[in-house]
């Protein structure tokens, strides 16, 4: 196949995915993915901000300010607003214990499966960093609703 045809293949199945998701689309997160706060998606990206509390340590709850950027792709199901995976960078401020007022980044993939209606369900993994700190690698659960036009 040439490569021609090959960028033109993918271009078109970019295009199509890009048609599936809705225009715009406001979330309200309830538990922990991305944050407990709100997400804005225009088309494929979207911005979060809010409250992110996770145990980085077992029975230990390890509390941030979360914000960033989310890449939406691989569109699933008929559904107008489709269940998809993602991929996001985040900027984090440490609240408590050994993080407590420290800058932290993270990067994040997963899966929002769409449950019913707007109620979304998402399960990721998030890679944490941090100065002087260990790369600490963490399951991301979380439930949203969200609204799209």
């Amino acid at each position: 196949m040439k490569k021609s045809m090959l960028l033109g293949l993918l271009l078109m199945a970019g295009t199509t995915f890009a048609q599936r998701f809705p225009r715009n689309e406001i979330s309200l997160n309830a538990f922990r993915n991305p944050s407990i706060g709100l997400e804005y998606r225009r088309d494929h990206v979207s911005i979060h901000a809010g409250y992110y509390i996770t145990a980085l340590t077992p029975d230990i709850t390890t509390k941030f300010t979360k914000t960033g950027l989310t890449y939406w792709f691989l569109p699933v199901g008929k559904r107008e607003n489709p269940s998809s995976f993602y991929a996001s960078v985040s900027y984090l401020r440490g609240l408590n214990l050994d993080y407590e007022k420290q800058n932290a980044v993270s990067a994040e993939v997963g899966f929002r499966w769409m449950v019913w209606r707007g109620l979304n369900l998402r399960l990721g993994v998030i890679a944490l960093a941090a100065d002087g700190k260990d790369l600490k690698i963490n399951p991301t659960p979380g439930i949203s609703y969200s609204f799209h036009w």
